[in-house]
């Protein structure tokens, strides 16, 4: 897991010194391998992260292919930004998960359907 996302962060500072619709083409790459992971972790894991991060990095890089695709940054050249501000949602969202429920994983929902009791 470590080397994946060391490889994630590698693309996204690489990117950097590519042209723009290149940049944009492997900044959606890395968003997109980042949200996968994420995405597939809330399935076998359920960390809680994983549900902001695997959402927010999967709709940022389809929205940076539209920026390649298009050849222009619409985000102002954010994207690396929303990346890390994604990151850093993920773990505030954890955080507060975990002072409200004592656990880092979502938990299925009781038969009454009511979530689970805060501590």
């Amino acid at each position: 897991m470590v080397v994946y996302f060391v490889v994630v962060v590698g693309l996204l500072v690489l990117a950097t010194a590519l042209p723009t619709r290149w940049e944009l083409a492997v900044d959606a790459l890395a968003s997109l391998m980042g949200g996968s992971w994420c995405a597939l972790n809330v399935w076998r894991c359920r960390h809680t992260h994983c549900l902001v991060t695997g959402a927010g990095w999967l709709i940022l890089g389809g929205f940076s292919l539209v920026e390649a695709g298009i050849g222009r940054s619409v985000a102002g050249g954010y994207e690396k930004a929303a990346f890390y501000g994604i990151l850093a949602a993920g773990i505030l969202f954890e955080w507060l998960w975990v002072r409200a429920y004592g656990t880092h994983a979502l938990t299925r929902l009781s038969w009454a359907g009511s979530p689970p009791r805060p501590r």
